[in-house]
């Protein structure tokens, strides 16, 4: 198995891209489903951030209302941490779980954790990726997608650009860069480049 770590900042164009290596034949994690997962109804994990948060983030038929946690954590630092604590260490087991069972499956498997907190995955112990990919796109144009895109303010975008890593924090960690600020085929093709590359290390590798 080969494992990629993909990440990037939000309205990047993260989910574009693993869609794309999707195509080509990827096994995709995500860690966004993952995270949704673990605050269905009747999960410890939603139980506890309704005594967290309050009942006032839970809707009529006991989902989590998204929109309103959303304008508590993305506001504050320390309630964000509080959520965190709740949620990241049963996304981490379920990701655990499922690269497990992709590498069971198919010993050659090219898999991809797409994860918006790579460098807390990392920290975490969660795994050891054989290649880091992260996808970029400069903040006014990642702050006008989700005003388009999303219907949300100028100050709302920004809220939620500041709330995660900086850029110079994700490159850090970067093997390979996806320059998303261009056309979806400019994108594609820095895919299909990244593609071939995992696959002749992984072949190169194989007994």
């Amino acid at each position: 198995m080969y494992l990629i770590g993909l990440t990037g900042g939000i309205a990047s164009g993260k989910s574009t891209v693993a869609k794309m290596l999707a195509d080509l034949g990827a096994v995709i994690i995500d860690a966004d489903q993952l995270a949704r997962e673990v605050v269905q109804p009747g999960t410890p994990g939603l139980a506890a951030i309704a005594a967290e948060f309050g009942g006032d983030i839970l809707l009529a038929d006991g989902t989590l209302n998204r929109p309103a946690l959303g304008a508590i954590i993305f506001s504050d630092p320390i309630r964000r941490t509080l959520l965190n604590n709740i949620t990241h260490p049963a996304v981490r087991q379920l990701s655990r779980d499922q690269i497990a069972a992709a590498a069971a499956a198919d010993p050659s498997a090219i898999v991809v954790y797409d994860v918006p907190l790579l460098a807390e995955a990392v920290a975490g112990g969660l795994v050891s990726f054989d290649l880091v990919v992260v996808v970029q796109a400069d903040a006014d144009t990642r702050i006008q997608r989700m005003m388009e895109l999303r219907g949300l303010t100028r100050a709302e975008a920004t809220h939620r650009i500041t709330a995660q890593a900086s850029d110079a924090e994700r490159l850090a960690l970067a093997d390979v860069v996806i320059d998303n600020t261009g056309t979806v085929d400019a994108t594609l093709a820095q895919v299909n480049a990244l593609s071939e590359r995992v696959r002749s290390a992984e072949a190169a590798r194989l007994p």
